[in-house]
């Protein structure tokens, strides 16, 4: 029997956040990995942390962690400014990486972290989980067999945060410089769904708008200037010829939430979800197929339950869980299966095509490499 995956989690709060909602409960249903280490910026913090969580390795900052040889893949799972330093540290430490999405502020930062990771020959994985929906998954499935015939368009409409309100904790995400906004996250891991099914994009043109300039924090009433987009717009060609529409907004609560559908000579199909991010949400897959009417599509079991257990826990922490069990398995395999930080870039740069597109108001060709790499 392999011995587990040691892992240890950069930024863990005893009470809320991502790594105690969905990560530490992902990694525990998985017998491949062990929580051996902790840590955040107090020690304090950090003991309260392995308190919490039975980890009895627990450390005031990054560096004493990645150093531990009790640890071989840290978790990054800080606010998006922080990735390239820890990141960077961990690398250099020779351990394996996770790093949450989106990689760095952007294509330039991820850029330097994954050809630190190739240059160190460092196992890699990103935070995209919509690429381990089991939806997501079935769809691609269904195209790959000809569900669809030749695809000839494809739609997506998302909502994300809703309402003139923020709560103080996610204030931080109206600064675009954060890179932790609608473009970012929601569209970001929605689009790196539609991608990883359909293929990347040829050339695009795209509106960026903020229709709400300032947003009230909850409880004090403080406004804030918004420097991000709350209105997306992309129109696009895909490699294979496929005519992309996207649009994602914030608006009134009671919209779509995500409605993704894909036409073919042969058939549609429709994904849908509460919200504009297929990896957190339930996904509900519809097809038609002639003059057949719509009707959903149940999911296959061997995908929802490929590891057994997976499929009793929540959405949004199964498909973290599902990101861990692929990447173990590329481990022990060589497989290829689990996103890294190669195809963050390719993400990272899809999302800095569509900023040069709104900014220059013209129809631009995606460049999937850059000349001066």
């Amino acid at each position: 029997m392999n011995a587990p995956i040691r892992v240890g989690i950069v930024g863990v709060n005893a009470e809320r956040g991502w790594a105690a909602n969905a990560h530490i409960p992902a990694l525990r249903a998985l017998p491949d990995f062990e929580i051996t280490a902790l840590s955040t910026t107090r020690q304090e913090s950090a003991d309260a942390a392995g308190r919490v969580f039975g980890v009895g390795l627990t450390f005031g900052d990054h560096e004493a962690l990645v150093r531990r040889p009790e640890v071989d893949l840290v978790v990054v799972t800080v606010k998006v400014p922080h990735h390239l330093e820890i990141v960077t540290a961990a690398l250099n430490a020779g351990k394996a990486v996770y790093s949450e999405w989106p990689l760095g502020r952007d294509h330039v930062e991820a850029r330097k972290m994954t050809e630190l990771a190739a240059s160190r020959q460092a196992k890699t994985l990103v935070g995209l989980q919509s690429r381990r929906s089991p939806a997501v998954r079935h769809v691609r499935d269904l195209i790959a067999d000809g569900y669809l015939g030749t695809i000839l368009s494809t739609t997506m409409v998302g909502s994300s945060r809703l309402g003139g309100e923020i709560d103080a904790g996610n204030a931080y995400n109206l600064d675009q410089a954060n890179a932790a906004s609608m473009l970012n996250v929601a569209a970001g891991h929605s689009l790196d769904a539609m991608t990883h099914v359909l293929g990347d994009f040829a050339e695009l043109s795209a509106l960026l708008e903020t229709r709400r300039p300032s947003i009230t924090v909850e409880g004090s009433g403080e406004r804030l200037v918004k420097t991000s987009p709350d209105q997306i717009g992309i129109l696009g060609r895909l490699e294979t010829g496929v005519t992309a529409s996207v649009h994602f907004r914030e608006g009134h609560h009671g919209g779509t939430g995500l409605l993704w559908e894909i036409n073919g000579t042969e058939g549609t199909l429709q994904l849908r979800a509460a919200s504009a991010h297929p990896g957190m949400f339930d996904v509900t897959v519809s097809g038609s197929r002639g003059s057949g009417e719509i009707a959903e599509i149940p999911v296959p079991g061997a995908l929802t339950a490929q590891t057994p257990g997976l499929d009793e826990l929540d959405i949004m922490v199964g498909n973290v869980a599902r990101m861990y069990d692929a990447f173990a398995s590329d481990v022990k395999r060589g497989s290829h299966d689990a996103p890294d930080f190669g195809e963050a870039l390719s993400t990272h740069r899809l999302i800095e095509t569509i900023q040069r597109a709104a900014t220059s108001g013209a129809r631009i060709t995606h460049e999937k490499r850059e000349s001066h790499v």
